[in-house]
């Protein structure tokens, strides 16, 4: 009965969401309406698309699940900082200064922001590369966190199933982001973004009473030993504050410099709507990622490592040795819930997660096809254009898979090495491009350089498992720095300190050109 429930809410959910694909369909005539909407989209479809971009599978299963388990409770200040940090701060810094500046330039992608504003085609085609390589990732540990919950709802163990869940959700995607564009994807987001905010309210409040309510769980995650201390899973701070606040800068300042996210600010209708969907997104955040987070911190009174008789889900070892953290909130879920949520919780997932995808695929084939096919084409006109890009979502969803087949690679390692590239190349440049006429072209150069550096170095030290006993002597530290969540929070935080540093070296050599970029916001000032 359960199953067959579940089958039917996704049914319905799915016919939805082609629907509205076909509906955009006819209103998607140019490129710019493919990409930005026709850069006419209104606040709350704008925070609720930021919010869905945000908020997939990977928070709600691999990182939820992860850092529930490491920091207790305290895991929910993740969530607070998503909301106030990632959210909140971003809108108001970033928001209305994106979008004039982008206006301005015509610039539909982050590449091209950085083509126009530093009057360099190098940055562009250098940042199309970044933005295609390190998207790819991200959208795997997706792919790996939807895959997980359907192996609990429908109780799938084979590995084929496992495949092809993947690939019918690939499909899906791909299916309305190439019919609709960014039109299907916003209003998608929308319905997705109040499916999010019921069910992860229901969850959070099943998990909770299935053990007898907050003050017996806190108590009960108090008696729980870990590095031989109780009382620190139900304590503010936790076991590890200092680690926990490398996992808040990570998923919290890495979006001001991600161009699935930023890109929301190029497509939102007028400055009035930047402030409306600040503050829209915010409670969105705080009640999804908190939640989220939350429920997750209570995640070691459903789950164990080792069979010790509690009746609790033993969690298994993936086939390298290590922790199956992704294998936690599935399995709270199946204990938690009453048989008739288990398909609002899958529908709730697949909402999250069907947004982001579709978020990165536009984000990714767009860049492409803009940044880097369409200047060597000559006469290519908006209809061919618009073919590439279909073309080049249905790749990059390919290669995302095959990379989401490899069940050993945890989605919190996919997903931080993913952003820490991404955000650590691009959010000194891009942040401090809108605001100072300073920025050097060098000081782009050299953050593009640190995080793509960083990042690779991070990954064949640490995440390939070749130097056990390096990783082992880096793990052991007070700050973890085989952590890659640890180390994309350090690249991003080198980004912010490289650009002006750089820049105390270096001089504009074109100020002209780069008065004339600013004009946009005297023009923008005048019009208000």
């Amino acid at each position: 009965m359960t199953t067959a429930i579940t089958i039917g809410m996704i049914i319905i959910y799915v016919a939805i969401m082609m629907g509205i694909g076909m509906y955009t369909a006819k209103q998607t005539r140019s490129v710019n309406d493919f990409v930005l909407g026709g850069r006419n989209v209104g606040s709350w479809l704008t925070a609720f698309a930021y919010g869905t971009s945000y908020f997939s599978a990977v928070v709600f299963i691999g990182y939820a699940g992860q850092f529930g388990w490491q920091y207790g409770v305290s895991a929910a200040w993740i969530g607070v900082g998503n909301a106030v940090l990632g959210s909140l701060l971003a809108w108001f810094v970033l928001g209305k200064r994106t979008r004039i500046m982008t206006q301005s330039f015509g610039a539909k992608t982050m590449p091209e922001f950085f083509e126009h504003r530093w009057d360099s085609k190098g940055l562009k085609i250098a940042a199309a590369l970044i933005v295609f390589i390190f998207l790819i990732p991200y959208t795997a540990s997706v792919y790996n966190g939807l895959s997980r919950l359907f192996n609990m709802a429908f109780q799938i163990e084979s590995e084929g199933a496992y495949q092809i869940i993947i690939v019918v959700m690939a499909l899906l995607t791909a299916i309305y982001v190439i019919l609709g564009g960014y039109a299907a994807t916003a209003i998608n987001d929308f319905i997705q973004g109040i499916v999010m905010l019921v069910g992860i309210v229901a969850v959070v409040i099943c998990a909770i009473q299935h053990q007898g309510g907050m003050t017996q769980a806190l108590s009960a995650l108090g008696e729980i030993e870990v590095n031989g201390k109780t009382n620190t899973l139900n304590s503010v701070f936790g076991p590890d504050p200092l680690n926990l606040l490398g996992v808040v800068i990570l998923t919290s300042l890495g979006t001001w410099g991600l161009p699935q996210m930023v890109h929301k600010f190029y497509a939102i209708k007028d400055q009035h709507a930047v402030r409306k969907g600040a503050i829209i997104s915010t409670v969105f955040a705080l009640i999804v990622a908190g939640g989220s987070y939350l429920m997750g911190g209570f995640d070691r009174l459903y789950c164990t490592l080792t069979e010790d008789g509690s009746g609790k889900a033993v969690i298994p070892t993936l086939s390298n040795g290590k922790t199956d953290f992704d294998a936690m909130i599935p399995a709270l879920l199946d204990t938690a819930l009453p048989d008739i949520l288990i398909g609002l919780v899958v529908v709730l997932v697949l909402s999250a997660s069907m947004s982001t995808l579709s978020s990165l695929v536009l984000t990714s084939s767009s860049t492409l096809t803009i940044d880097l096919i369409r200047p060597k084409m000559k006469n290519c006109s908006e209809k061919k254009e618009m073919l590439i890009m279909r073309v080049l979502i249905a790749i990059f969803l390919l290669i995302s898979v095959l990379l989401a087949f490899n069940k050993n690679a945890s989605i919190s390692t996919l997903m931080s090495y993913s952003w820490g590239a991404l955000a650590g190349a691009f959010l000194g440049p891009f942040m401090y491009g809108l605001f100072s006429k300073k920025v050097t072209k060098s000081a782009v150069w050299i953050s593009f350089v640190v995080g793509i550096g960083s990042t690779m170095i991070h990954m064949f030290l640490f995440g390939f498992g070749w130097l056990p006993e390096l990783s082992e002597a880096a793990a052991s530290l007070p700050l973890n720095l085989a952590s890659p969540i640890n180390a994309g929070a350090i690249t991003i935080i080198l980004s912010l300190l490289v650009v002006p540093l750089v820049d105390l070296f270096t001089r504009v050599k074109n100020p002209e050109y780069v008065e004339k970029v600013f004009e946009c916001y005297q023009q923008s000032a005048k019009k208000e």
